[in-house]
Order: C-alpha cells, then structure tokens, then sequence
C-alpha cells in the first residue's frame, strides 16, 4: 500500500489534490463553529447551490475560469441571506431554504436548455458531488486556492475575537461599542469564499458536511470556543486526508469519501464524549 501511494505521489495531480483537500478542509472547519452557534448551519448549502447556478452561467458563456463570476455572486448572495435572515418576515431558515431551491433549480434549467456539452448529467454530477475534478486540478487553480486560503485564515485569525463576541452575544457585543453587522459580513464573505472552494473538493450538495460535521465532533469532546475550533480543525484536516487516500486507493467517490470520514470521526468523538462524562 505505502509503496502504490509513493508511485501515486509521484503524480502533480495527486499532489495538488491534497494541498487543495488540505487547505479547503482547513478553512471550512475554522467558521464551521460559529455557524453551528449561530443556527445558520446549513447557510452553506444555501450558498453552494447559489455556486452551482454561477457555475451553470459561467459554463454557458464558456469562460476559462468560473471563479471570477461564481465568487463575486456568491459573495454578494451571502451578505443578501445573512440581512434576510434577520427579517422578521422571512426567517433565516426559510431564506436559506428559498435562496437554495431557486439557484438549485435555476442552474439546472440553464444547463438543460443552454449548455452545449453533450453530457449534461456527468456534468451536473460533477457539480453537485465532486466527483473527480479535485484530481484534475490545474496549476493555476491550486495558487488561487492558497492565496485565497491564506486570506481565510488570516481574516480569522486577525478578527478572532470579534467573531467570538458576535458569534455568542450579538446583542451585547453591539452594547459594547462592537461593530456586529461589519462582522457579519467578515463572516458571510469568509464563508462564501469557503464553499467556491470546497466545490471542486466535495461538490456543492455535500459542502455543509464538510463545515458542520467537524464542528459537530469537537464539541462531543470539548466545550471552550478555542478549543472545539482547534479540535475542529485538526479532525477536518485528518478526514479529508484519509478520504483522499481512501479515493485514490479504492477509486471512490473523492467527496463523498471525505464526508463518509467525517461521519465516522462524528460517531468515534460521540463515544468518546459520551464515556469521558
């Protein structure tokens, strides 16, 4: 086995697969956290299939590289469901839940009428799972996923305690002299950035997995705020590594691997929660 992942290794596509898969499992996990406090964990199911439609678009007006018009929509869907969320007439729930089924619906009407490939179902499966594009990664692709990655991180780091005051306490953070709604959209533009790139990783209807269940896992363990996101971030990194190599060893499913590893590291930390009470 060591010896028929060396020779896999040797490969440049295999090697930009798990700086990606690292990377973006990275950054999910960071903001996973405060989603789930916020109540807003499925915001990234909402938002990946917003990138789906983008990525729908992009793929009718065939341009070279998608990112340039799936980002900036799904930025800007991002800052509308974070302010609709808080509408009293249109809860973050159902916000989400519209926002998503449109862009869902929406993106796949306009490949069915528009595109000009002639495997419309591969390429939807594609989008919506994964599928293999992680291990077709171009060069310049990888280098927009690191400076970008090293955007979310530093974003995090640099307003950590921030997020950490509006992720408990908006209300009072806002007394403080806090400027929550700054934040919220800190929050919304990190996490849009996120699910652009954890769409090549785990396709856009597996991406809350990737954000939620880590989160999920820490907390079974650890209860401080600094703690379940160091936990989490560690527990992201190791599945996605696992079911990378799972991947290329058994010729799964890349995404759905990953999620399937961060499932069983879920049910392990709940035992473990569970017999450490």
């Amino acid at each position: 086995m060591i010896e028929t992942l060396g020779q896999y290794f040797q490969f440049s596509f295999v090697q930009y697969a798990f700086i990606v898969g690292v990377l973006i499992s990275l950054c999910s996990s960071l903001l996973g956290v405060t989603l789930v406090l916020k109540r807003f964990s499925f915001i990234g199911d909402g938002l990946s299939h917003v990138a789906f439609g983008a990525i729908s678009i992009a793929a009718v007006l065939n341009l070279s590289n998608n990112m340039f018009l799936v980002l900036p929509i799904t930025i800007v869907s991002a800052i509308l469901l974070l302010r609709t969320g808080k509408n009293t007439k249109i809860q973050g729930d159902a916000a989400i839940a519209m926002i998503s089924v449109s862009a869902l619906a929406l993106g796949y009407l306009i490949m069915n009428i528009f595109s000009a490939s002639a495997n419309i179902t591969g390429d939807v499966c594609t989008t919506l799972f994964g599928s293999t594009s992680i291990l077709t990664l171009r060069k310049s692709e990888v280098w927009l996923c690191v400076i970008l990655s090293i955007l979310v991180i530093a974003a995090f780091v640099i307003f950590y305690n921030k997020i950490f005051a509006v992720t408990f306490d908006e209300n009072f953070a806002q007394a403080v002299g806090t400027h929550a709604s700054i934040y919220n959209l800190v929050i919304a533009v990190i996490i849009a950035i996120i699910i652009v790139l954890a769409m090549n990783l785990v396709g856009s209807l597996l991406i809350s997995a990737l954000v939620i269940f880590p989160a999920l896992s820490a907390m079974r363990i650890f209860k401080s705020f600094k703690s379940v996101t160091i936990c989490s971030a560690c527990i992201s990194v190791i599945c996605s590594v696992i079911g990378l190599l799972i991947s290329i060893l058994a010729g799964t499913p890349v995404g759905s691997t990953i999620v399937v590893a961060d499932l069983a590291a879920f049910l392990i930390c709940t035992i473990i929660g569970k017999i450490a009470k």
